[in-house]
């Protein structure tokens, strides 16, 4: 019998008459068709019921078992096929996920695809602890299960870490090969899970966590399963790798960008400190002071710079780009206003360095365990090397206040000098004594006011350093004699210029400053006599028990009168008559005669209005007249005294007697 291999067999034809080739080309037909299992029964079946003998049904019985293990070989290659095309998938996505977080979810995600189950997780170790803690879960439902972790040997996850090595089990909870922990059963058992197969995951070797894939029925994994799950756990060892190396390498990247800007930071601090050390130095070779260092500072380091320096008792501020204030004279604002930053400036005064405290930060330029004065730097932060640049433009602010203290002193003892020179009977040629002032920038030509002042119970120093920064600052001379501060001011209104600078050495000496004054001078020939005259203004000013206060011979009415040197007569009569004398010259009243009247009376009306030859009423009129104009304490003792000396003067000018003599000529 001829084969036409173009000849579709018939799978119904199973009759004896056909040859063994065309039988077997049946099952050929069935496998090409990828025809279901029970369909290559049938030909067998119609064999045996068409009454085909044994050979035959034998024949067709071994071409059937051929072609099924045909078709499980084609069965197996295409599911090896199909894993292995999930696998390189698998390796493909992984190798671009950059997240180790991503990456897991990935894996566990990708093993309960490929091998259908209800749920699958991973493990990771900790080595810290010495167990695996659930790091990832897919399709889980139980908190409990989500946060379990399992003790060294332990479970079915616990075997598989401690020896590496894959376990399955079909039913989790009869199965005797592994030990069993109650925190373990218990979440797997609220979470459902039956069968489980679980794989170690590899890294370089040793085993680093478990890959699991379970199901919440009764499920015999294949070992083609078990297979496809550890390679998949060895793709994700190598993931998980990658993914460490590349967190290793963002925090490394991250550590090298932080270290770099602490180090441009520190070398930005360097080159601020060497400029600021570099500036220091040329401002004291260059003669500059405590104003250019605060500009300095601020410059450098930013923020707003106050130094005080206690030397003067004077206080400057400086803000970056806007150069140093004038200063300003007054108390130490570090221990009247602020208590922390006067403890601040102790505590830097005791360990030498810069100290932090409210935003500010303080620094003591000292010499030795002596204050000289405080640098307080507000508004900006300091770094280590900072504090250092803060802490030497101290020490320069104390070698400044050193050098002027010492120069001050020196000068200050000058000009003391020249002014008890001046003060001293018989003065010393004229001649000599303007030469010596124009050295210290000082014109004894120019009107001066004479000031003679005293604070019993004040701190002397405090007292001095004032009056020398009053001196200093309006270009005049400051001495002490007999205990007593002396001050030759320019001015010519020794009122204004002596009572400004009483209340400046009343805040200094923080209590009352009596003060006499005199003045204004006409050359060096007249600073003794304006001397003795203040001098005895402060001495009636004690006397009339009017401590803290400033006057002139003018002001203290007929005593001034009697101690001035040159009397002037008029001007007292004026001073103490005048709106009277005014009145009745416009008026034609006689308002000074009824005074004169009635002091002469003993300040009886009936007598006074005899000699008046007026009615008592009238006296009373005028005398209220009188003290609307002149004031209503003109009848207290003093007051009537200086009055009725006023009016006897008055009378003796009408007169045409000469009071002035000598002391009115020139």
């Amino acid at each position: 019998m001829e084969f036409e291999l173009n000849t579709t067999p018939d799978p119904q034809d199973t009759s004896p008459e056909r040859s063994g080739a065309e039988q077997q080309a049946l099952f050929l037909e069935l496998l090409l068709r990828d025809a279901p299992a029970v369909e290559y029964e049938r030909p067998v079946l119609r064999a045996r019921s068409g009454g085909a003998d044994g050979t035959t049904v034998a024949a067709l019985e071994n071409a059937k078992l051929a072609a099924l293990r045909v078709r499980t070989v084609l069965r197996d290659r295409q599911r090896r096929e199909s894993e292995l095309s999930a696998l390189f998938e698998t390796a493909n996505d992984l190798a671009g996920m950059r997240s180790l977080d991503q990456v897991l979810r990935a894996i566990v995600e990708r093993a309960r695809h490929l091998l259908g189950t209800d749920v699958a997780y991973l493990t990771l170790s900790d080595p810290e602890a010495g167990d695996t803690y659930m790091r990832v879960t897919s399709g889980s439902v139980a908190a409990t299960f989500q946060r379990v972790r399992l003790a060294h040997g332990k479970g079915l996850g616990g075997l598989v870490a401690s020896t590496s090595l894959p376990y399955v089990t079909a039913n989790y909870f009869t199965d005797p090969r592994f030990e069993h922990a109650e925190n373990i059963d218990h979440a797997v058992r609220e979470e459902g899970l039956v069968a489980i197969l679980g794989v170690p995951l590899k890294m370089n070797g040793r085993g680093v966590g478990v890959l699991f894939a379970a199901n919440r029925r009764e499920r015999p994994f294949a070992h083609s399963e078990v297979a496809l799950l550890s390679s998949l756990a060895t793709h994700a060892a190598i993931a998980i790798d990658n993914a460490n190396l590349i967190d290793d390498t963002r925090r490394a990247l991250d550590e090298l960008h932080t270290v770099n800007e602490r180090l441009q930071r520190h070398t930005a601090s360097v080159e601020r400190s060497a400029a600021a050390h570099d500036r220091f130095t040329d401002l004291v070779l260059g003669g500059g002071g405590v104003r250019e260092v605060a500009a300095a500072v601020a410059e450098v380091l930013g923020g707003a710079v106050r130094i005080h320096d206690r030397t003067s008792d004077v206080s400057l501020t400086a803000v970056p780009d806007g150069g140093a204030g004038e200063p300003a004279p007054g108390g130490d604002p570090l221990t009247e206003g602020d208590v922390e930053l006067a403890e601040a400036a102790r505590s830097s005064l005791a360990s030498g360095r810069a100290v932090a405290v409210g935003g500010a930060w303080v620094a003591a330029a000292a010499a030795g365990a002596e204050p000289l004065g405080t640098l307080v730097l507000r508004g900006v932060e300091l770094d280590s090397t900072d504090q250092r640049v803060l802490e030497r433009a101290a020490m320069v602010t104390a070698l400044l206040l050193l050098i002027r203290r010492s120069v001050s002193e020196t000068e200050h003892r000058v000009r003391g000098d020249l002014l008890n020179e001046l003060l001293e009977v018989p003065a010393r040629d004229p001649v000599s004594l303007r030469q010596r002032a124009a050295l210290l920038h000082a014109d004894l030509d120019t009107p001066h006011v004479l000031v003679v002042a005293e604070a019993p119970g004040a701190d002397p120093q405090r007292l001095r350093s004032a009056a020398a920064f009053a001196a200093e600052t309006t270009g005049g001379l400051v001495a002490t004699r007999g205990g007593r501060l002396v001050l030759a001011l320019p001015g010519s209104d020794p009122s204004e210029a002596g009572r400004q600078v009483t209340a400046e050495l009343a805040a200094a000496a923080n209590g009352p400053v009596t003060a006499g004054l005199a003045g204004p001078t006409r050359g060096p020939e007249t600073f003794r006599d304006a001397f003795t005259e203040a001098a005895r203004c402060l001495q009636t000013l004690r006397a009339l028990g009017r401590d803290g206060d400033a006057a002139t011979t003018d002001d203290l009415g007929f005593s001034g009168l009697l101690l001035s040197q040159n009397r002037d007569v008029p001007g007292f009569v004026t001073a103490s008559l005048g709106p009277l004398l005014e009145y009745d010259a416009k008026r034609g009243t006689l308002l000074v005669e009824t005074l004169r009247a009635y002091f002469a009376a003993g300040g009886n009306l009936s007598r006074a209005k005899d000699d008046l030859h007026i009615h008592v009423n009238t006296v009373a009129q005028r005398l209220e007249r009188i003290g609307q104009l002149i004031g209503t304490d003109w009848q207290h003792p003093d007051r009537a005294l200086e009055l009725q000396l006023a009016l006897h003067l008055h009378g003796l000018l009408d007169k045409g007697v000469d009071l002035l003599g000598d002391q009115g000529s020139g």
